[in-house]
């Protein structure tokens, strides 16, 4: 070897070094992988969380309060989860976590039904049988929704159901209308053409219930720990999530990749139905992951009455933190 060449061997083999040292994030999913998860399995497959320096491993979970325990107990450093849930634990019980860059700024309530059933708007469910599964969290914004709109959940036969039958009562007329996400529209769209049918969504954001819903959210540890990291993840996240709307099939196939019994084609419509929970005209006026404090404070209005907290018991600004979003 030359003495010209032994400097630059050495040089390769310290960069080559610092390209693995890469930094290890423990992502927190609030559920199953799917489709309105694209965006982290996005960062993973496309290199965009890499590039940043981050290696990042996805833990599963079962609720937005499972999720919030894990990420305050340290078993993980940051991921989604409903930010009603952050902020009644938070109101009740002080966890150190906290909200860094929104993900869903408009929450994914809905009634489905069909053309067939006459319903056509939400004061059209009264006197009708609904179907819900019994741990959605729409469960306890129905009865704001109901008073909005003059009516109680007295003016409903309300049925609980597997989330899994819900579309066949639906088509099979044992229930008028059922509750359901809007990340849902293309499975019961696809359940209605089999049956003949043609499905009628009405999201609860049009009738009043306007909210922020799943957020990106960390261990209060992780930020004051590595606030670099969380910076430059939070930066990655951001690239994925725009990458992932601009790209649903590449998105699709980015789920489908690391999480191979899913296929790419439900990945794509469940992402399709998610994405427009993102990027929409509160997206548009705010920005995208902005918290708008007017619409913060209203969506803590909305969890304290649907969960019976007194409303002074926090200050909705108390639980995000809009720094390490950058400029």
């Amino acid at each position: 070897m030359t003495k010209l060449t032994a400097p630059l061997a050495l040089a390769g083999a310290l960069l080559a070094g610092a390209a693995t040292a890469q930094d290890k994030v423990t992502y927190q999913l609030d559920w199953l992988p799917g489709g309105d998860k694209a965006p982290i399995y996005v960062c993973m497959t496309e290199g965009f969380c890499a590039e940043a320096g981050i290696e990042v491993s996805i833990e599963p979970g079962r609720g937005s309060s499972e999720a919030i325990t894990k990420l305050a107990t340290g078993a993980s450093d940051i991921g989604s989860a409903g930010i009603g849930a952050l902020m009644a634990a938070k109101a009740s019980e002080g966890v150190p976590v906290t909200a860094v860059m929104n993900i869903f700024n408009m929450g994914p309530h809905a009634f489905y039904t069909t053309a067939d059933s006459g319903i056509t708007s939400i004061t059209d469910v009264k006197g009708k049988t609904i179907a819900t599964s019994p741990f959605t969290s729409s469960n306890v914004f129905l009865p704001l929704v109901l008073a909005d709109n003059g009516m109680s959940e007295d003016d409903l036969t309300l049925t609980k159901a597997d989330p899994g039958a819900l579309g066949p009562m639906l088509m099979t007329g044992q229930a008028d209308a059922i509750i359901a996400w809007l990340t849902d529209v293309s499975r019961y769209t696809g359940q209605a053409s089999e049956a003949g049918k043609e499905i009628v969504i009405l999201p609860w954001s049009d009738a009043g219930l306007e909210l922020y819903s799943a957020s990106l959210v960390a261990s209060d540890t992780f930020l004051a720990e590595r606030p670099d990291v969380a910076k430059r993840f939070i930066a990655a996240f951001t690239k994925s999530l725009e990458f992932a709307h601009e790209n649903p099939d590449k998105a699709a196939e980015a789920v489908s990749a690391v999480v191979p019994e899913l296929s790419a084609e439900d990945v794509k419509g469940s992402w399709l139905d998610a994405s427009k929970l993102a990027f929409n005209e509160v997206t548009e006026q705010f920005g995208l992951g902005a918290f708008d404090a007017a619409r913060l404070a209203a969506t803590w209005d909305r969890v304290a009455a649907s969960q019976g907290l007194d409303p002074a018991s926090l200050d909705p600004e108390s639980i995000v933190d809009r720094s390490f979003m950058g400029d």
